[in-house]
């Protein structure tokens, strides 16, 4: 890795600390700590999807034209303000605004360092960037939240306004750092402020773009949309698991990234990206396959929460094959210069399928146990059926990247003696 490239992972690392420090206390602290309420607690929750949702649509141009370290330390700077104020806040209405502001400089953050690792990265790289990316977000989420965890307490507001205020000295740290990195040149659309629209009818024309995207959506819909709300409840409603093995199964998932990323992606290297992806769906099938069982199943306690504990480690097992391929596949499919903008929009996707997923699953998983399996295992079997079609509008560079470094390699190297 490059200094630059260094710095960027540094950044990633630092994010995802940050965020860990605070995401998973952040209905305890607004409905509890400041007392104002499981509808206010929601709608902060809500709040963040909703942010990000108005502002990805312009942070890729935005990128595209001005380069994405501008873009980033504007979005550090913006998400430091949310979180600062967001830990002395007593009212809804303050509240509110600071999480708006946390939420849409977190959604910002994404494309832009997404954007900074293809510009740092060549085609032979990129899938190991993005792996390394992964890796680093998941510890530092993971790290942050075991820290947090130590550090909050509920009968204080003050230890909460000390977690938030280390999330934003966290992001005004990332602005330092990132403020030293070099980028090297890449191309960049100049033209006035209606060529964006221009640039979302190009993307929206790029086939194989569409079907990535409907692919992202189901994707994470069918994952991390049910983590934390139809997963977690169809465990504690049907399964009968405890809040503590509910833990032990988050902490399995990010155990599994952190263990078999760079195992996984000696694997998937030299394999087509849209297999892969289809794989990833009948791994996440079969683990809904055995949430069945954990639910649904007539065995013991104990073999129902090791049931449970193992959809979570396939879960990340299929997590971690998905992070060196569907990443540089969107920058893969992105013309020159455009990379920012197919960024935002697959984060967009993302935003979207996370703010529906909890909607639909969390009823479903609550109540309605048996069809909740059942429709998850088949939007798994789905993903599988979509990568496939996809496969068929990717090119062959595109679906084995490894094939254009063996072209230069074979451009570049010597001439074989006849006699060889």
């Amino acid at each position: 890795m490059g200094a630059a490239m260094r710095r960027i992972h540094v950044g990633n690392a630092l994010s995802a600390f940050g965020l860990g420090f605070t995401v998973p206390y952040l209905y305890v602290y607004v409905a509890q700590v400041r007392g104002l309420g499981a509808m206010t607690a929601g709608l902060v929750l809500a709040v963040f999807a909703v942010a990000a949702l108005v502002v990805l649509p312009f942070a890729g141009r935005a990128i595209v034209r001005r380069g994405p370290l501008p873009v980033l330390l504007t979005a550090l700077l913006t998400a430091a303000v949310g979180a600062l104020t967001l830990g002395i806040s007593g009212s809804a209405a303050t509240v509110l605004m600071s999480a708006s502001l946390l939420g849409a400089g977190q959604a910002v953050m994404q494309p832009a360092l997404a954007t900074m690792i293809v510009d740092c990265s060549s085609a032979e790289t990129r899938s190991r960037a993005f792996a390394m990316q992964f890796f680093l977000q998941n510890l530092g989420l993971g790290v942050g939240g075991l820290i947090g965890g130590h550090l909050v307490d509920t009968s204080s507001a003050a230890s909460f306004t000390l977690l938030f205020a280390i999330e934003a000295a966290m992001f005004l740290l990332l602005v330092v750092v990132m403020a030293t990195v070099r980028m090297p040149h890449a191309p960049r659309i100049e033209g006035p402020p209606a060529s964006a629209r221009g640039g979302w009818k190009q993307l929206l024309g790029n086939r194989a773009m569409v079907q990535l995207c409907v692919l992202g959506f189901v994707l994470f819909f069918a994952c991390y949309g049910q983590f934390e709300s139809g997963l977690s409840a169809y465990g504690v409603e049907a399964a009968g698991i405890s809040t503590s093995a509910l833990g032990t199964a988050l902490a399995a998932n990010t155990l599994m990234i952190v263990v078999a990323q760079f195992a996984v992606l000696r694997f998937v290297e030299r394999r087509r990206r849209s297999r892969v992806i289809a794989a990833v769906g009948l791994i996440w099938a079969v683990a809904w396959a055995v949430a069945g069982y954990a639910g649904l199943g007539h065995g013991s306690q104990e073999m129902a929460t090791a049931a449970f504990v193992s959809t979570y480690a396939l879960f990340g097992l299929g997590e971690a094959m998905l992070s060196p391929t569907v990443a540089p596949l969107v920058a893969d499919l992105a013309p020159e210069g455009m990379a920012g903008q197919y960024n935002s929009a697959f984060a967009l996707v993302k935003q979207l399928a996370l703010a529906v997923g909890p909607a639909v699953g969390g009823p479903l998983g609550a109540s309605l146990h048996a069809p909740y399996i059942v429709a998850f295992l088949v939007f798994s079997l789905g993903i599988t059926v979509l990568a496939m079609r996809l496969g068929r509008q990717l090119t062959d560079v595109q679906d084995q990247p490894w094939l254009e470094r063996s072209r230069v390699v074979a451009r570049g190297g010597a001439p074989v003696s006849a006699d060889v």
